[in-house]
């Protein structure tokens, strides 16, 4: 929790040097990356706005994904959460936001989606970038891990618009 607290925080002042702001995209995660966000005093000024999307069905109505991934590819999937990335920039119009969709567990696995799979998508103006993690424990665990690394990714994407301001 202490760690995850540090991450928002700095994100925060990385923004604000910026003068920009994050929006989120959830599934596994059910808005904890928001919370950690908003859990720091002031990030009125740099978070626009959480979406939580648990269904597909939300994920389509809410942040423009199309409806065909999710037989196609799967809601656990690079084309769905880079979808629901730039649906949350469209829709908040932050320069900066994280997408994440999971399998938590403890069920809901695959032999080719095991629990752990994660997939993580950033955006930072127009362009996105993508990740797939696979994160061992428990329910909390997997999630603690996601919104951890979906923190990191921010912080290091808003460094790189630092460094090349500079």
């Amino acid at each position: 929790m202490k760690e995850i607290t540090q991450l928002a925080a700095e994100l925060g002042r990385r923004l604000q040097v910026l003068n920009a702001h994050v929006t989120t995209a959830e599934s596994c995660t059910g808005g904890g990356i928001a919370e950690a966000i908003t859990r720091i005093p002031g990030s009125s000024a740099w978070f626009e706005a959480g979406y939580v999307t648990y269904s597909n069905r939300q994920k389509t109505e809410q942040l423009g994904v199309p409806d065909e991934l999710f037989s196609t590819v799967g809601a656990v999937s690079r084309e769905v959460v880079e979808a629901m990335v730039k649906g949350a920039q469209v829709k908040s119009r932050a320069r900066f936001a994280v997408a994440v969709s999971g399998v938590a567990g403890p069920d809901g696995g695959s032999p080719n989606k095991p629990v752990g799979t994660v997939w993580l998508a950033w955006g930072v103006g127009e362009q996105s970038f993508s990740e797939v993690q696979y994160f061992p424990g428990s329910r909390d665990e997997v999630r603690r891990q996601t919104v951890k690394a979906a923190l990191e990714g921010l912080l290091r994407h808003a460094a790189l618009e630092i460094s090349n301001q500079g």
